[in-house]
């Protein structure tokens, strides 16, 4: 069966390097494949390619960065993520989500909640350690997002398929 294919809003360089200090310092090492994401969308069909790799680029182009800013922690039970309120990119997210109608996947039909994962797989008790030791610690950070990405997923690592920044005036 082919891998299916990912989109991420991709982090600004001062937060993807804080989001990946946490990631290595806490995220079992045998399963960090990935560097910090926010995941827009789980699981296009490998069919929807083509049409992704002509719609992102478009989309994006009509869009300003949309805005990001950590709201905290936000536990998921056997993990730890950085909570981000972000309206114009769920904003976005329902736009590109209304264009693929009927092609979305069961995961990928909830209300997402965006954030960063920084630690998973790991016990309820790990989890909450790290909550309770990292929650002082995270203050709100504004920031935009500054392009989509489309990945293809591969089992561990993601191969990265293209990037697509974020140039509009009018939107959002």
């Amino acid at each position: 069966m082919p891998n299916p294919f990912i989109v991420t809003a991709k982090l600004p360089p001062d937060i993807q390097g804080w989001a990946e200090g946490l990631r290595r310092a806490h995220y079992p090492p045998e399963r960090n494949h990935l560097h910090a994401h926010v995941t827009m969308f789980h699981s296009f069909a490998p069919s929807l390619l083509e049409e992704l790799k002509d719609y992102l680029p478009r989309i994006a182009a009509e869009f300003r960065p949309p805005a990001g800013e950590v709201a905290g922690l936000l536990d998921l039970g056997t993990g730890t993520a950085i909570a981000l309120s972000t309206p114009s990119l769920l904003e976005l997210r329902a736009v590109i989500a209304e264009h693929f109608h009927g092609s979305l996947t069961a995961q990928d039909l909830y209300e997402p909640r965006p954030h960063i994962t920084i630690q998973n797989k790991v016990s309820k008790r790990e989890a909450r350690a790290l909550q309770a030791e990292l929650g002082p610690t995270i203050v709100p950070q504004s920031f935009a997002f500054p392009a989509l990405e489309l990945h293809l997923y591969q089992g561990g690592p993601w191969e990265l398929i293209k990037s697509c920044a974020f140039r509009g005036k009018d939107r959002l």
